[in-house]
């Protein structure tokens, strides 16, 4: 059966391909090679898979360049895409940035206008102290000549009874009853000149005391305004310090206790006072003004301990936002990157001591800052570090310039804060006091 099989393909083939002779001639000779149908076939399919071979080959390439054109310009879109969106977001910051200074001088206006207030606020309790201790010694002046008059009243009745009664005077001289007529009309006009001048002064002191009383009003409508006024500036200035802390996790009652019992600055427009009232039941003016004054005490313990936790952004030049806190390639990111040129200063976002300022491994060098409330700030791949361990910082002072020194893939700061030793995301600082600084 397989040589019939064999057979009819052989046919087949010579009926396809038929057997060809390729002559090769030469000056002295003649050769020739015999193509078989089996060699022809091959050729034939070997020719075809070269051909089909060439063609995918060719689609392949044309389809890889056209792809990687594609991808090309997919790339520069998104990254005019990218770059149009960094640029708004720098605008925007700098929008930011402009209002924040421009809300730090109002806030420094404010201050100084409280500070003004505050001192015309004593002056004018001073002042009304004074009026009140005047008026109390008009009211006694008057009582005082009051009962002055009434004695001249009397004296003045008891000699014009004795004149009447000049026939039961004793002595029967008649010089002695002129003497004594005379004597009693001169007691009688020097009373009535007494009278008339009481008369005069009461009506004085009652002039002069309704003046003081309009003076005192006055002054205590004037206080009322100040008062409104300095409680109005009081709520807006420290509601969004409130809400500030508590964005950042922080209970402010705790943080400004912690700010009282550390802090033992005094002096200054700000010291914290007490009206004394000296046993006596505190008026509500006093009651208003020992508000105010802890009002203010309250707003500077807010601004010494905002000064001592890290509000502020660490970089202030143009800077790219290229990976924040969380996970990344499968492992935790610890902080916060901003990308910039090498050299671009590093501030202290607050005030705190360097604790360690050199080349850690992976970190390159790094510096740590301890700030209050166990807050610890870490900036790494620096390319100069300019602190030294111990040293105490304030907040905005220049401490280190952005490099790519330890396992970085381009200049940048890698930017840390650290609660209690435990890393925490550096943006909800950030955040919280954008609205504010």
């Amino acid at each position: 059966m397989r040589t019939r099989l064999g057979q009819a393909l052989h046919t087949w083939l010579e009926r396809r391909f038929p057997e060809k002779r390729l002559f090769l001639r030469s000056d002295d000779q003649t050769r020739f090679i015999r193509l078989r149908p089996e060699t022809q076939l091959i050729a034939w399919t070997g020719s075809g898979l070269l051909i089909a071979w060439t063609i995918i080959a060719t689609a392949v390439l044309l389809m890889d360049s056209i792809g990687a054109g594609n991808f090309r310009s997919q790339a520069a879109r998104s990254q005019l895409t990218y770059e149009e969106r960094l640029n708004a977001i720098s605008s925007e910051r700098d929008v930011r940035a402009t209002e924040a200074l421009a809300a730090q001088g109002r806030f420094s206006l404010a201050l100084a206008e409280v500070s003004r207030m505050q001192s015309e606020l004593l002056r004018s309790e001073d002042r009304r102290r004074e009026l009140e201790t005047a008026i109390d010694v008009m009211q006694a002046t008057l009582r005082r000549t009051v009962a002055e008059r009434e004695a001249a009243r009397d004296e003045a009745s008891t000699l014009q009874a004795a004149l009447e009664g000049d026939g039961a005077l004793p002595g029967n001289s008649d010089t002695d009853a002129t003497g004594t007529v005379d004597l009693l009309a001169a007691a009688l006009a020097e009373t009535a000149e007494e009278r008339d001048q009481v008369l005069a002064d009461a009506e004085f002191a009652l002039d002069r005391a309704a003046e003081l009383e309009l003076e005192l009003r006055l002054l205590q409508e004037k206080n009322d305004q100040i008062f409104g006024q300095l409680e109005e500036a009081f709520t807006v200035s420290v509601e969004p310090l409130d809400d500030m802390f508590r964005a950042a996790g922080m209970d402010p009652d705790r943080v400004l206790n912690e700010i009282r019992e550390g802090y033992s600055g005094t002096g200054g427009p700000l010291t914290p006072l007490q009206f004394s009232t000296r046993g006596g039941e505190m008026d509500p003016d006093a009651a208003r003004a020992n508000a105010i004054l802890g009002s203010m005490d309250r707003l500077n313990l807010y601004r010494i301990a905002a000064e001592r936790i890290p509000f502020d952004m660490p970089v202030r030049s143009n800077y790219r936002f290229t990976s924040g806190f969380g996970m990344r390639w499968g492992r935790m990111h610890n902080g916060t990157d901003f990308a910039a040129p090498i050299g671009t200063p590093i501030y202290a976002p607050a005030d705190g001591v360097v604790t360690f300022a050199g080349w850690a491994s992976g970190y390159g060098r790094l510096t740590k800052v301890q700030h209050a409330f166990g807050i610890e700030t870490r900036y790494a791949h620096q390319s100069r570090i300019r602190v030294d361990v111990g040293q105490r910082v304030s907040r905005g002072e220049h401490i280190g310039d952005i490099g790519n020194s330890g396992r970085s893939t381009g200049p940048h700061l890698h930017y840390e804060v650290r609660v209690g030793g435990n890393p925490v995301n550096p943006m909800t600082y950030i955040r919280a006091g954008e609205d504010v600084f």
